[in-house]
């Protein structure tokens, strides 16, 4: 019999009504991006949505709680969306935009302990990779044009098609996976970026043009890796940007060792 297909949770983003909406705009709505979807099941992988298991419904849901995904699944990939709220690392918020999403925050923190908690590996893209670092007692930048200025542009009208070149030392995990390399260009979108690093964690790439971290590692032996920019946007052969099929399959190679 052959090896059955590895099964990757991805986190849910989630839809807020606004006040007066209609129709379903008036429902909460749990979703994901497709690209990353697509992105991850460019290989032998099937992608299930986890659903944060608390909110409005009215039908009693059974007992399953989100440790039990953490059981059935192989890995898990935290995608981006809102803002971390700042009240999750002590701060309050500079403008009332930046408030961030509490609710999802809590989701993805209990979601991230417990796939950590069985040593599950787990990839955190943009947001993922600021909500890894918050969980684990790091802060972050509200907004990188205001409390960094001497910063380059990392949010930009032109979405998925702004890029920037990202740096890497040689004892980063990344010159493993790029030995020939030690910077590429990437696909990043975010006003928000990484201050004080969480427990654990390693800086692995940088912005080239500024030192805004742009990965971050767990040390140890839970496979634990966020990066701020979004690989699921990268045209396969893009000359300009970061192949980014060497970090989907170690983190793919991670999860097939665990379940064994």
């Amino acid at each position: 019999m052959s090896r059955r297909p590895l099964r990757i949770g991805l986190s849910a983003r989630i839809y807020h009504p606004p006040e007066g909406a209609t129709g379903l705009q008036s429902k909460s709505l749990q979703y994901l991006e497709q690209s990353v979807a697509h992105w991850v099941m460019s290989r032998d992988t099937m992608v299930f949505m986890i659903p944060a298991v608390c909110g409005d419904g009215v039908v009693n849901r059974s007992n399953f709680r989100l440790s039990d995904y953490a059981e059935y699944l192989d890995g898990l990939i935290l995608q981006g969306g809102a803002d971390v709220s700042p009240q999750c690392y002590g701060e309050e918020p500079l403008q009332p935009e930046w408030n961030g999403d509490r609710h999802r925050d809590a989701y993805e923190m209990e979601l991230l302990h417990e796939f950590m908690e069985l040593g599950r590996p787990v990839l955190g893209i943009c947001r993922g990779a600021q909500l890894i670092n918050v969980a684990l007692g790091g802060t972050l930048w509200q907004d990188i044009a205001t409390q960094i200025p001497e910063a380059k542009v990392h949010l930009h009208d032109d979405y998925d098609r702004h890029c920037h070149d990202i740096v890497w030392d040689d004892d980063s995990s990344l010159a493993r996976l790029y030995p020939e390399m030690r910077r590429g260009g990437t696909i990043s979108i975010h006003h928000q970026a990484i201050r004080s690093l969480g427990r654990g964690l390693k800086v692995e790439a940088r912005g080239a043009d500024d030192e805004v971290i742009e990965a971050i590692r767990l040390e140890g032996r839970n496979y634990v890796f966020g990066v701020q920019w979004h690989p699921e946007f990268h045209p396969p052969g893009a000359p300009h940007l970061l192949d980014c099929t060497p970090i989907l399959d170690e983190f793919l190679t991670a999860a097939r060792r665990r379940r064994w």
